[in-house]
């Protein structure tokens, strides 16, 4: 036992399983003083959201692309995860495994169930009356950056990794759109944080394989989402408007992102709910 709870037989994994909220007050037993302070002293270090083979082979492109010597594998949870823990472990084996000459730290978990809850899936309702639609897919991308961030900014405003695409073998996702990364980039900066989409551009399943240097197919040993595909029709069509992602954005799911992470970094961790319960009141949505 410590003073931030139990430390369990396989501690990352019953992190994961029972999904504290776990943005800011790291547990000794997770991430030391120590650690951060050997972290802080690293001068090429990244983040890596670690997830399936995608931020693997984005971690690589990265390391060839920026000749990073360190990368710190983070892990964050969200409201919709399904599959084995395994995986996750196993994505960073295969990193350590690609990447021999880079240090490759221990895999960090994190995330917050009330942030996420928040953005997502906290005013359903509210967010197709005013938007017209509703995907948790374009909030919860948001998320997944954002969260990370103020982890970044303590270790010394250091780059995130992640495997977004625009194109995923001409299969777009409104998540990972032109606009929702661009959007994901000028929010990161505006923490002085660089987020790094080095695959942003890369469509075909086989180059990744070929960064990879093995076989990992899409989808596959990768923890999955039980809302996958959530925003397509049953003939394969997306009926949501880029025009109206972006007002989600721009007028919701940004500003209640960023009060959230400004709330981080300055030592506490807010009431989320109320955050974006404001947000919805005072934005002009018209």
């Amino acid at each position: 036992m410590t003073a931030n709870g139990p430390i369990h037989e396989n501690a990352p994994a019953a992190v994961f399983r029972d999904k504290p909220e776990l943005i800011i007050d790291w547990p000794e037993w997770l991430l030391s003083e120590g650690q951060i302070a050997r972290y802080q002293s690293i001068e090429k270090l990244a983040i890596v959201e670690i997830a399936g083979r995608d931020s693997v082979a984005a971690a690589v492109r990265s390391v060839e692309e920026r000749q990073f010597t360190d990368l710190l594998p983070v892990y964050a949870y969200t409201g919709t995860e399904s599959g084995e823990w395994a995986h996750i472990q196993r994505a960073v084996d295969r990193l350590s495994r690609r990447l021999p000459a880079v240090g490759v730290h221990p895999l960090l978990v994190m995330g917050s169930p009330g942030f996420w809850r928040a953005i997502n899936g906290g005013f359903i309702s509210e967010l197709f009356a005013r938007y017209g639609f509703y995907s948790p897919c374009p909030g919860c991308h948001l998320y997944l950056h954002a969260a990370r961030i103020p982890l970044a900014v303590k270790l010394g405003n250091i780059p995130i990794i992640s495997g977004e695409r625009e194109s995923h073998t001409g299969m777009v996702k409104i998540n990972q759109t032109a606009e929702a990364l661009d959007f994901y980039l000028a929010f990161a900066r505006r923490f002085d944080i660089s987020l790094l989409f080095a695959l942003r551009h890369i469509s075909s399943g086989d180059e990744i394989e070929r960064i990879l240097q093995a076989p990992w197919k899409r989808g596959k040993e990768q923890v999955g989402c039980a809302l996958s595909g959530n925003y397509r029709m049953t003939d394969n069509t997306i009926p949501i408007l880029p025009a109206d992602i972006r007002r989600f954005f721009e007028n919701f799911a940004g500003p209640v992102a960023e009060k959230i992470i400004a709330a981080y970094l300055s030592g506490i961790v807010p009431d989320h709910h109320t955050v974006a319960r404001q947000v919805l009141h005072d934005v002009d949505v018209s």
